[in-house]
């Protein structure tokens, strides 16, 4: 399928603070990666130099497209400008604007200011700006951390309807493994600081199993559990 991203023997440090550690990944069109690993291990970190950035580090980081979305923790919308216009800073095209509006469930609520919107609304607009720019990449750096359940997995479904029909490269980290195995078709398990990649996940789980409660899911969860617990 081709590389959309390279990422070899990548070192980043803080001063004398070593956070990377010899970091190698790949990611290929169309695939969906979670980076998952306990909070401080550099995941943030690791984001901001694939999205450009921070340029300083030590290695190799090679992006073989022009389009990445970022989805940030908070939503970051403009609070003076309504929904409609907090999407029309990224791309002026009513069009694309009115069909992205429509996919992550956002009809309504176009003239409405950030304020009079829900936290699960407001990480629905962030999504919706990084899809706008119909990325080869999108980046959501632990984008449900505050989301109630329900909310939660609402979003997630539009995210995989939406990669089920336009197939952008996914890059996600978190520190749930319930929301990587509802996302990832590989999940990368980073260590403790100085943080490098302690193991890789084959999500190999049909559309019609990734649900909480089905046995193949709940399996996959012990076992990336399991390994996890084993390295503390």
């Amino acid at each position: 399928m081709g590389n959309v991203l390279k990422v070899e023997r990548l070192t980043k440090r803080f001063g004398d603070l070593l956070v990377l550690d010899n970091w190698n990944i790949k990611l290929e069109k169309g695939e969906r990666v979670v980076l998952l690993g306990p909070s401080g291990c550099g995941k943030t970190t690791f984001f901001r130099i694939v999205a450009e950035l921070d340029k300083h580090y030590d290695g190799n980081v090679e992006i073989f497209v022009d389009k990445i979305g970022y989805v940030f923790q908070e939503p970051r919308l403009l609070p003076w400008r309504n929904i409609n216009n907090n999407l029309k800073i990224i791309r002026d095209n009513e069009t694309k604007i009115k069909e992205i509006i429509s996919m992550m469930g956002l009809e309504g609520f176009e003239s409405l200011l950030p304020s009079r919107l829900s936290g699960g609304m407001k990480q629905r607009v962030n999504i919706a700006r990084a899809l706008l720019v119909e990325p080869d990449i999108l980046i959501m750096d632990e984008p449900f951390t505050s989301l109630d359940l329900n909310i939660k997995l609402s979003i997630i479904e539009d995210i995989n309807k939406l990669w089920e029909r336009n197939r952008y490269s996914l890059l996600m980290v978190t520190h749930d493994i319930k929301e990587a195995l509802l996302l990832a078709d590989r999940i990368l398990i980073a260590s403790q600081r100085p943080s490098h990649i302690l193991n890789e996940f084959l999500i190999d789980l049909p559309k019609e199993n990734r649900n909480l409660i089905d046995s193949n899911f709940l399996s996959l969860e012990a076992k990336i559990m399991s390994f996890i617990i084993d390295q503390n």
